[in-house]
């Protein structure tokens, strides 16, 4: 009688084991692809529908306002019309050009100052150099509502209440720490080689950093450029106490914005208005979209 235990066993394949973990690989390769797409489908769609939501509403009858349809129904351009409508007092035109001129002043002021100073940080040692760089970070944590009275003294005692650098000044404090430490991790991560060849070639520091860093360093400048630019377009709470008719931005604009009907709120108008000021952001992204990627994964250098 031959007992169980001593019947030979099947040795199994080892091209079909290694078939079985490929299968398995496979598997577990499909199944991460497809949580990865499901996650993806998510993000967007919790990113954007506020976003559709408000240029559907844009295109949509001011006596249908609250139509919960999903999609645009009674599309009409009177929103559109009423938000560039001076005769109701809706300068949105004159806003757009105001936050285009803010915007820019303070980018180019805070890419200038904050290469400066985040080459400084990264690069240098200087006594004192932990001290500011803690002191960067202090202002960009503090509070910007407890600026407002501040300011608002100061700029009435020296008359800038209502002009352009009582909005543009209080916009580079807040855009300035960003820069700074936004550059100051692309350079850390710079290999020094780079700069210690050109001086040994007999560049000086300024004219290394100008030849050598400043080239290398162009897709992060160009990705802090538009995220500062990003950060004055959207703010609101010092603009709308420091501001005037003539030089309120588009935040602030679209705040005071009055309809077409009377004693009501115009939301119509002001979904108009809010998709006119954030196509050109989404524009900007899009097409600058692998810049953005290229500085923001850039900080070394290969070969």
């Amino acid at each position: 009688m031959t007992i169980a235990a001593d019947r030979p066993r099947a040795v199994p394949n080892p091209r079909e084991r290694a078939a079985d973990r490929g299968d398995v690989r496979v598997q577990r390769h499909t199944g991460q692809k497809f949580r990865t797409a499901i996650q993806a489908v998510v993000i967007a769609v919790w990113c954007l529908l506020p976003f559709y939501w408000m240029v559907v509403t844009s295109f949509r009858d001011v006596g249908f306002t609250f139509d919960a349809t999903p999609w645009p129904t009674h599309v009409t351009l009177d929103n559109y019309t009423t938000a560039f409508s001076t005769a109701l007092g809706n300068h949105l035109g004159r806003a757009l050009l105001n936050s285009l001129l803010i915007g820019g002043v303070v980018t180019v002021i805070a890419l200038l100052v904050g290469t400066s100073a985040a080459y400084a940080l990264a690069r240098l040692e200087f006594r004192g150099k932990s001290l500011i760089a803690g002191a960067i970070l202090a202002a960009s944590m503090f509070p910007g509502v407890a600026l407002i009275s501040p300011l608002f003294q100061l700029f009435t005692d020296i008359g800038w209440m209502g002009t352009y650098q009582a909005l543009i000044l209080p916009s580079i404090s807040f855009v300035l720490p960003l820069t700074v430490y936004t550059l100051a991790s692309f350079f850390r991560e710079m290999p020094w080689d780079l700069e210690e060849a050109a001086r040994i070639d007999g560049c000086t520091r300024i004219r290394a950093f100008r030849r050598i860093i400043m080239p290398l360093a162009a897709p992060a400048v160009f990705t802090t450029a538009i995220l500062a630019f990003i950060s004055s377009w959207n703010e609101y709470l010092i603009s709308s106490q420091l501001s005037s008719d003539a030089t309120q931005p588009v935040t602030v604009a679209i705040a005071s914005f009055a309809g077409s009907q009377p004693h009501q709120e115009p939301y119509t108008a002001v979904m108009a208005a809010g998709t006119i000021v954030t196509i050109p952001l989404v524009v900007l992204v899009l097409v600058f979209q692998r810049r953005i990627v290229a500085g923001l994964t850039a900080g070394g250098v290969k070969g």
